[in-house]
């Protein structure tokens, strides 16, 4: 299996996300980004460890990384390696004493982890490949003049559009506007609309 190298490129909200976040991964080399929605107890644990805001008690990840140091285990590297039904699946890996093994859980969790033990990580290829969003700042404004002098023309507005180009105009002024939250809901929807018509 194939796995890419990202970095975190931000943590977003909108008023109308419930207290969810979007994390933001995008590849070392390239230009893809991965939304990825969590909750805000875990947005809030990786902001204070980018922040390099030391809470007076220990949060829940660093209580884990303390426990892989007093053990002398090393954490490798971070993978999300898969994406069943909307969700994202983690793991981290870790030896201890030469011996290698892994631990399943959620991508924030790992995330978290990865921030404060300055461990690598990374996305499978077919994971990116299936909910990366290609980023290209000039394309992508480009794309949004276009579609809104199309919009503003008599003659398209009269063209009705099939829902799944309504989707794909969406989702391009969403990552235009950096919603990342409001992308990965239309990337989702994209992806189901095509599954019922295959």
């Amino acid at each position: 299996m194939d796995f890419i190298q990202v970095d975190i490129i931000g943590l977003s909200t909108s008023p109308s996300s419930g207290g969810a976040y979007a994390l933001v991964l995008g590849e070392v080399n390239g230009n893809r980004r991965l939304p990825i929605i969590i909750g805000a107890f875990e947005a809030q644990a990786i902001a204070l460890e980018l922040e390099k805001i030391q809470p007076p008690r220990p949060m829940t990840h660093d209580l884990i990384r303390d426990l892989f140091n007093q053990v002398a285990a090393e954490v490798s590297d971070i993978l999300i390696d898969e994406l069943k039904e909307g969700t994202f699946f983690a793991k981290i890996r870790f030896s201890v004493g030469g011996a290698e093994s892994q631990l399943d859980c959620r991508p924030s969790d790992a995330v978290a982890l990865a921030v404060r033990m300055g461990a690598p990580i990374y996305v499978a290829q077919h994971v990116i490949d299936e909910a990366g969003i290609p980023t290209d700042d000039s394309e992508d404004l480009t794309a949004v003049e276009n579609e809104t002098q199309e919009v503003e023309t008599p003659s398209t507005q009269a063209t009705p559009r099939s829902q799944l180009e309504q989707l794909e105009l969406d989702l391009q002024r969403a990552i235009t506007e950096e919603d990342y939250e409001l992308a990965a809901k239309l990337r989702d929807d994209i992806s189901k609309l095509k599954g019922e018509k295959n």
